[in-house]
């Protein structure tokens, strides 16, 4: 290599790192600097009351957590709730997609009408469905209208986690549904035709090739989706009034983080926990890609 053309791509190089410089020093600032002091939190005892002082406590906050009941139970509904929401969600999006993938009548209308409640705002449709799920609320109104009796569904702990996974399911699976939808629109018509040739219904080509080919775009979905679980907050919180309640049914990983970390003002144990779900995700992550046997999405 010559030196005028090593001393070209230095130049751009360089132009290259210069064009880029603004979106690494917010990067910098806002992603990668909050998650070094998270983690270095993480191993001090942090004092917020009066002059700020850190001590370090080494591995403290981490042994602390296998005696913190309500971790584990934050922990338990995270991931009971992480078991049925996705799969759900999911399901539900690829249904919705394959039929609004069909020539019907006002389709676009259903594709627009499907996708209002990941627009509207999650204070709001959590308003809403207690609401419904109030003791006067519309759900029991409808039971009573009908004979059946009515039931306390917020303050019951047997189904106050579940309540929140229904409007979840309901409120997240159109924004899945949109990305399964421009998925299904690259697949080759061709290859449904010749699947018809051969004298495949319309399951065996839905199992046959639209499964199959949707595989990377489940992967995404999927993964995104336990992200999305794990990190469940706000709905939790204005549910219970940010107690977690009743009776701790509907406390999750962030709302324990929350609450030792505002509340508590236990800023180094909150941030252990941080760090111990951050890791619970990368590993559920890296499982996912080894079952779907995908190095890379297309």
């Amino acid at each position: 290599m010559s030196k005028r053309s090593g001393k070209l791509r230095l130049r751009e190089g360089a132009a290259g790192y210069a064009f880029m410089s603004p979106a690494i020093v917010v990067l910098g600032c806002f992603m990668l600097l909050p998650i070094l002091y998270a983690v270095f939190l993480s191993f001090h005892k942090v004092n917020l009351l009066g002059e700020v002082s850190y001590k370090f406590s080494g591995t403290a906050n981490f042994e602390r957590m296998a005696d913190d009941t309500r971790l584990w139970i934050a922990l338990r509904n995270t991931c009971k709730y992480a078991l049925i929401v996705v799969p759900s969600q999911t399901l539900l999006a690829l249904v919705l997609a394959s039929i609004l993938n069909m020539k019907l009548k006002f389709r676009n209308f259903f594709r627009v009408a499907y996708y209002l409640p990941t627009v509207t705002s999650s204070a709001v449709l959590v308003l809403i469905f207690m609401w419904i799920y109030n003791s006067n609320g519309l759900l029991n109104y409808l039971l009573d209208l009908v004979g059946l009796p009515t039931y306390n569904w917020l303050g019951d702990p047997n189904v106050a986690l579940t309540g929140i996974m229904v409007m979840n399911i309901w409120s997240t699976a159109p924004l899945f549904m949109v990305i399964y939808l421009a998925a299904l629109q690259d697949i080759p018509e061709s290859q449904y035709e010749a699947a018809e040739i051969d004298g495949a219904g319309a399951w065996k080509k839905f199992w046959r090739i639209t499964v199959p080919q949707l595989k990377p775009v489940t992967f995404y979905v999927v993964v995104m989706g336990i992200i999305g679980t794990f990190q469940l907050f706000d709905q939790s919180y204005i549910f219970s009034a940010g107690s977690g309640g009743p009776n701790n049914a509907t406390l999750t990983m962030v709302l324990l983080i929350y609450q030792y970390a505002f509340k508590n003002l236990d800023m180094g144990y909150a941030s252990a926990l941080a760090f111990l779900l951050a890791v619970v995700i990368m590993l559920i992550t890296v499982v996912q890609r080894l079952l779907f046997r995908e190095e890379k999405l297309n």
